[in-house]
């Protein structure tokens, strides 16, 4: 019975659910402080029609307005991705959190820093590392020195690098995470992706996290929407995975076309190259 009060909430519905109300701002407080790596306040959960409730969204957003350890304004956007269309929707995202519907009207200057926080739930390219971070970084062709952008700030003109005004993006790649959890960003990729929380956790936004996104702590008619997710995903999951073999299996087969190809132009019989490449003769004299 412990294993089934201790279920806890997937991250990924509770931001979209649960997280935007205030009384549970400290695991967003925890996620944020644990990700950017120095305390975050949040002030205020930024609204606006790309960020609705709706059942039919393919991914979980939340953006966020927040000070800093220095008291500076940023923007965080927070999305769980379980889509394949990620880098096509990402700079749109961003772009809709500051102008769409962050109501700072003359004082969008006092924002420092935009952050946006990529949870995917899918493979994208190719690295070792389970957390990448990356910025704007604008290179001349030709002489290779590093753009500088003019801006007004406070009747002057000031220079900044391009890192300094567009945002950094982190992409947290769970399906890569395979270590046993020991640093608070590890228990929170832990939970990331297992929904696995440890009773002695110390991580900032974790303890929070084991009070307030307990699965048995919902209603009924709540669990049985968070439910039908899971079996939503579980279904997506089943169906890019066939996708997936079917896609390696066709490879395959060209790939087995393509040799029986080379063999017929070397002058190799149809039942030599049936042989070898595993095709019945009919598929070869198709060819």
């Amino acid at each position: 019975m412990t294993e089934l009060r201790d279920r806890y909430i997937r991250f990924d519905w509770a931001i979209k659910r649960l997280l935007r109300q205030k009384a549970n701002f400290g695991v967003l407080e925890g996620f944020l402080t644990v990700f950017l790596n120095e305390p975050i306040k949040i002030i205020d959960i930024l609204e606006s029609e790309g960020n609705q409730q709706a059942a039919e969204d393919k991914f979980n957003r939340v953006d966020i307005k927040a000070k800093n350890s220095k008291g500076e304004i940023i923007i965080v956007d927070i999305h769980a991705f379980r889509i394949l269309y990620y880098c096509e929707s990402i700079y749109f995202k961003w772009n809709q959190s500051i102008f769409d519907h962050i109501n700072l009207g003359n004082t969008y200057k006092e924002v420092k820093k935009v952050y946006s926080i990529s949870i995917l739930y899918f493979d994208l390219g190719k690295g070792s590392d389970y957390i990448y971070v990356g910025q704007n970084n604008f290179v001349g062709l030709h002489t290779q020195d590093h753009l500088i952008i003019s801006t007004k700030e406070k009747d002057t003109i000031v220079r900044k690098s391009p890192s300094e005004i567009f945002p950094t993006y982190i992409l947290v790649r769970v399906n890569e995470f395979n270590k046993v959890a020991k640093s608070p960003l590890e228990e929170w990729v832990e939970y990331l992706k297992n929904g696995v929380i440890s009773p002695d956790t110390q991580a900032p936004g974790l303890q929070e996290a084991r009070e307030k996104l307990k699965y048995y702590s919902m209603s009924d008619a709540e669990r049985y929407a968070y439910d039908e997710h899971i079996n939503a995903i579980m279904i997506q999951n089943d169906v890019l995975g066939n996708a997936r073999l079917e896609g390696m299996e066709e490879g395959r087969t060209k790939e087995k076309n393509d040799i029986a190809r080379k063999m017929l132009a070397n002058g190799l019989s149809i039942e030599q190259i049936a042989l070898i490449t595993g095709l019945t003769e009919q598929e070869i004299k198709r060819l």
